[in-house]
């Protein structure tokens, strides 16, 4: 592999507005999957360097919780002009670390300055409720505060805009954060870091400690003084953070998998509902929690949509993000392509009909990356793993049914809920669909991808606990509660008491 740096060889943490090495002053090759090419470092940091920043954050958590909302928010959107001044920049080097194709992560860069602007405007928000008291002469309101330290803990999948999600919200409410970025996609957390640095962010308000999870995540997830943990990633890791953050009465939002579907009915637009699947499925190299891995038809026009879908992933181009005609990226690193590989052998050995793709890209431009061809199953059923566990990649099922009420009933069984869809002209099904789909998001005659910020993104059941990116409800994840009452009547009032 040549070498192919494309920021200062080493990256270092940040904390209290500085670049530091870590304690141990070990590091890992960030490479680009694309090609095979190391084009940074990143440190294995510490315990130590996880408590050092939070020592940093928790003395500048105290001055910037008395720093107005509105001028929090004023840095917030200094860091979204920066970003759009310096967007396709991002981007490039999002597609270098990530794989992602150039168009999706100029995309994943919007959602990251989209939000920075939307979060500001909550700095003159940040509402709180008055309501009238029980009894005269009595004010009562509630606030909300911030909680303190937060960490957070991010995936390589989206490794910008999952950041600003989280990170936002937190710094406008008065929180300082100590952020883990994933070790495979650190540039971006480099970046985000210098821009908040040069819009005048106090020195630490954002530490970025880079590391594992075994060793930097699980000292943030121990410590006693970051007081929240949002983690995005697998519900295996979500699970044991929750079960830890629960001991410790410690505040946890998670957001971990999905299983999600595409329910195509007799009377769906059928152009339309292959452009949504494709989308939905191949994006990405379908390596995204909202990504499409199920297809519900019905049987009425499975054929059809199974012809149709044949010949449009033919048009599918592979190859490295940055070249501008390629639909399709690499996967992250060796790992994923065998797991996904396991799963195309599952699959056949279940019974189901492999009609496209299934087998990993080696020769010529794809030897030193790691590609995976589009991949079509059908005549799935629901109970088989591939049409119940996540596999990451671009693997899509088709599952047939006989009627809409079948349609809804094979997609509410399974573990996860975060994201469904329905392409129907239906209106009746339309509103029965919204109602009884039992997901966080719900698309009609669109694919399962493709939230917007001001919209709460999350999802039921085995996808998270409740907690919601993005949007308003981020802040409730980020702030508490405090109930205010101010008596000026002069004398003691006791409520449910002297009320009569």
């Amino acid at each position: 592999m040549t070498q192919t740096f494309i920021q200062e060889e080493q990256l270092k943490n940040y904390i209290n507005g500085k670049w530091v090495s870590d304690n141990r002053k070990t590091y890992r090759d960030v490479i680009n999957p694309a090609n095979g090419n190391p084009i940074a470092q990143v440190p294995l940091s510490t315990k130590e360097d996880v408590e050092d920043a939070v020592k940093i954050a928790r003395d500048a958590q105290k001055k910037w919780a008395l720093v107005p909302g509105p001028q929090r928010a004023e840095i917030l959107l200094r860091v979204g002009q920066l970003m759009k001044e310096r967007k396709e920049k991002l981007s490039t080097i999002l597609t270098m670390e990530n794989g992602k194709v150039l168009e999706e992560a100029r995309g994943e860069v919007q959602e990251g300055i989209d939000m920075a602007f939307y979060m500001a405007g909550e700095g003159r928000r940040l509402f709180g409720h008055t309501t009238p008291s029980e009894l005269g002469d009595k004010f009562a309101m509630s606030v909300r505060a911030p909680v303190g330290v937060v960490g957070i803990i991010t995936p390589w999948n989206f490794p910008i805009a999952i950041a600003t999600w989280k990170s936002f919200p937190a710094i406008v409410a008065g929180n300082t954060v100590i952020w883990k970025p994933a070790t495979e996609t650190p540039l971006m957390a480099y970046e985000l870091a210098k821009i908040f640095e040069e819009a005048g962010l106090p020195d630490g308000v954002l530490n970025v400690v880079f590391g594992t999870g075994s060793e930097v995540g699980e000292a943030m997830v121990s410590h006693d003084d970051i007081r929240v943990i949002s983690f995005t990633g697998s519900n295996d890791i979500g699970r044991s953070i929750a079960s830890k953050c629960g001991q410790k009465l410690k505040k946890v939002s998670l957001e971990m998998g999905g299983k999600n579907a595409v329910i195509v009915m007799d009377d769906a637009d059928l152009d339309l509902a292959v452009e949504g699947i494709l989308w939905s499925a191949f994006g990405t190299s379908g390596q995204r929690c909202t990504a499409c891995s199920r297809v519900i038809v019905h049987e009425k026009v499975k054929d059809e949509l199974e012809e149709r879908l044949i010949k449009e992933m033919e048009s599918l181009t592979i190859g490295d993000g940055l070249d501008e005609s390629v639909k399709v990226g690499p996967i992250i690193n060796a790992q994923g392509l065998e797991k996904i590989r396991k799963y195309i052998q599952i699959g056949q050995e279940e019974g189901a009909k492999l009609i496209k793709g299934g087998y990993v890209l080696e020769q010529n431009q794809y030897k030193d990356g790691h590609y995976f061809a589009p991949t079509l199953f059908t005549d799935a059923t629901p109970d088989m793993r591939i049409s119940q566990e996540e596999i990451f990649g671009p693997v899509v099922s088709l599952i047939p049914v006989k009627s809409f009420e079948e349609a809804i009933e094979v997609n509410n069984g399974v573990e996860f809920g975060l994201s469904s869809s329905i392409f129907t002209q239906n209106a009746n099904r339309v509103f029965a669909a919204q109602r009884d789909l039992d997901t966080g998001i719900v698309y009609v005659n669109a694919g399962t991808t493709g939230a917007e910020i001001h919209l709460p993104f999350g999802g039921t059941k085995g996808t998270g606990n409740g907690h919601r990116d993005s949007g308003v409800a981020a802040l409730d994840v980020f702030t508490e509660w405090k109930a205010v009452y101010v008596d000026y009547s002069g004398k003691l009032q006791r409520a449910q008491i002297d009320t009569e």
